[in-house]
């Protein structure tokens, strides 16, 4: 007969603690600090950035009217092509690169949790393919098939 260990919620907690430690200590977590930072650091960035939030209030403003606002068109335009260059940036790719290697880590630290306890448990993700990917067919996905309960 198969004996059964019963954590109690210490243990949990303590072992998240160690896990959280880990997850700091990776080089995903390094990898994405120091994009941040650099990130942060970029002067072009941070104008463009302050630049972007003062658009952004415009565009808010044409939004009451929509289309119907005079400026709507230009600065819809405008916000759009301001969002690009910034995206287009080097220092807002690294970190927008880090960010989904960091937000891959965490997911699939999320899924082997949830995987261990039920196959049916739903992990959410930035990223849409891991979510597509966990959806299908024997997962307890939308395609209607019936999934065996742990």
């Amino acid at each position: 007969m198969e004996s059964l260990y019963t954590a109690d919620m210490t243990d949990l907690i303590m072992e998240s603690h160690e896990l959280s430690t880990m997850i700091n200590q990776s080089r995903e977590v390094s990898d994405y600090l120091q994009a941040k930072r650099q990130m942060e650091e970029d002067a072009e960035v941070q104008r463009l950035l302050s630049v972007f939030e003062a658009k952004k209030l415009q565009y808010e403003d044409v939004q009451r009217f929509g289309k119907y606002h005079p400026d709507f068109n230009h600065i819809s335009k405008e916000v759009r092509e301001l969002k690009r260059t910034i995206e287009l940036m080097d220092s807002v790719q690294a970190f927008k690169r880090a960010e989904d290697r960091l937000d891959e880590l965490l997911y699939q630290v999320s899924r082997t949790i949830a995987d261990a306890v039920s196959g049916t448990i739903k992990v959410p993700s930035n990223n849409p393919f891991l979510e597509a990917k966990s959806s299908g067919c024997g997962s307890g996905g939308s395609c209607g098939c019936s999934v065996k309960k742990h």
